[in-house]
């Protein structure tokens, strides 16, 4: 007998590339990064592509695409550097992506809603704040939360126990594969919007769903719905 999925009552949501184009703060702060080593500027696709691992990550993947190797304690004297160019800009231009505001608002109504993200804590629910959504978000749970971040399970274990809902009963909306193998590693489903940040096709990345707007969320949600 199929048993029919949980009813869905949490929500999480990636930050960068899925609720914020936050690309255009990402690439200056990396950028006056790279100048400060006499590094020439990435473009803002190049960048893009560096996104969504963690701070660490596009760090790294920065210098490396100019041929530097790191090794780790300097990575991390830089990976400092870039967030004290980053956080004071981090809502210079970043913005909410078409929908977003009227569609959280909406579904906090009837669910609880929660930030899952590789960047800090802090930043992010610095950003959320600023671009008038924090209210709805019952936690962010950002990567210097203490668990592994994304792509492992860890981090989205930790929202659901944090937001009070089991992971069964949660579905996470992000932008790329590695929210899809975070999901699929902590149990919860997955569905992707097709605008973020991803260097492989939303729809070549095996999630439950695939949407073009943000606000195919709510006829998702009902579908869903039906099926419990």
């Amino acid at each position: 007998m199929t048993v029919a999925p949980a009813p869905v009552e949490g929500l999480f949501f990636d930050l960068d590339g899925t609720l914020v184009d936050s690309l255009p703060d990402l690439a200056e702060a990396v950028n006056d990064l790279m100048a400060e080593f006499g590094l020439a500027a990435h473009p803002r696709p190049a960048v893009s592509s560096m996104v969504g691992k963690g701070v660490r990550v596009l760090v790294n993947k920065a210098f490396l695409a100019h041929g530097v190797t790191l090794p780790d304690a300097e990575l991390d004297r830089r990976v400092k550097r870039f967030l004290e160019l980053y956080e004071p800009r981090a809502t210079r231009l970043t913005r909410l992506f078409p929908h977003v505001a009227d569609t959280v608002r909406a579904l906090s109504r009837r669910y609880r809603l929660a930030v899952c993200t590789n960047k800090p804590a802090g930043v992010s629910r610095e950003i959320v704040d600023e671009l008038g959504i924090g209210g709805e978000m019952t936690v962010v749970v950002g990567g210097d939360s203490g668990v592994p971040p994304k792509p492992a399970g860890d981090i989205m274990l930790l929202t659901a126990e944090r937001l009070g809902v089991a992971p069964e009963r949660c579905l996470m909306i992000g932008d790329s594969g590695n929210d899809v193998a975070s999901a699929r590693a902590a149990g919860l489903r997955i569905a992707l919007v097709r605008y973020g940040y991803t260097d492989i096709p939303a729809d070549e990345l095996e999630a439950d769903y695939v949407m073009d707007d943000f606000r195919d969320i709510d006829a998702m949600l009902k579908a869903l719905a039906q099926e419990a």
